[in-house]
């Protein structure tokens, strides 16, 4: 997919993003060439691929599951404007 200086300039627009006149030729044709590398990655076929949560087979390092902090809610709550029932109270925002 190739972009054109004007599509360039109404993208740059939208981002709210300030582009010189002089780096308009070089922005199309770096956006032209992602857009390239998008259509190529979209075109192979990934039909009995397996999704991956990460490029190599590892394990994660499990640790052990304990508390490590005390719980300290009362102390928090005590500079709290209201408190019930061990929750703060907020105003009400909509009606």
């Amino acid at each position: 997919m190739s972009l054109d200086a004007n599509e360039v300039e109404k993208i740059a627009h939208l981002a709210r993003l300030q582009i010189d006149q002089k780096d308009v030729a070089e922005y199309t044709r770096n956006l032209s060439n992602i857009l390239d590398l998008v259509e190529q990655m979209s075109a192979v076929d990934t039909d009995g691929v397996e999704p991956m949560a990460h490029p190599l087979e590892l394990a994660q390092r499990l640790r052990e599951d304990v508390v490590s902090e005390e719980n300290r809610r009362q102390d928090y709550q005590e500079h709290a404007p209201a408190v019930e029932d061990g929750l703060f109270l907020v105003p009400k925002v909509i009606e």
